[in-house]
């Protein structure tokens, strides 16, 4: 069975960062094709990140400059760096897999003084 499991959420400071990993399951052959979704309370899931096969990236305008996805094959590992935190980046971060339509479980993100 195909999991992903994301970490490294918490409350930061604006202008501050944090780094979202999201481990999947051994079964998974590649870490590609895969994205990092958010929600925020009362609002639809968007998309912020996302990866290709070969490292080929696309952002949402909100995040460019700011975010950057990568990932680690060798770790089976999804990773998000997120740096100059505002507080309209509060929400709960989901990684997803294109290939396997498979949901982690999310993890929170606030950004407050």
């Amino acid at each position: 069975q195909v999991q992903l499991v994301e970490s490294g959420g918490g409350l930061v400071q604006p202008g501050g960062s944090l780094r979202l990993s999201c481990a999947a399951s051994a079964i998974i052959f590649s870490i590609d094709h895969m994205g990092w979704y958010r929600q925020a309370p009362g609002k639809q899931r968007e998309l912020v990140a996302h990866i290709t096969s070969g490292g080929i990236t696309n952002y949402a305008d909100s995040v460019k400059g700011r975010f950057t996805i990568f990932s680690d094959n060798a770790k089976k590992t999804l990773y998000l760096q997120m740096s100059s935190l505002k507080p309209e980046d509060t929400a709960v971060y989901y990684c997803h897999s294109d290939r396997y339509g498979v949901w982690g479980q999310g993890t929170q993100v606030t950004v407050s003084s």
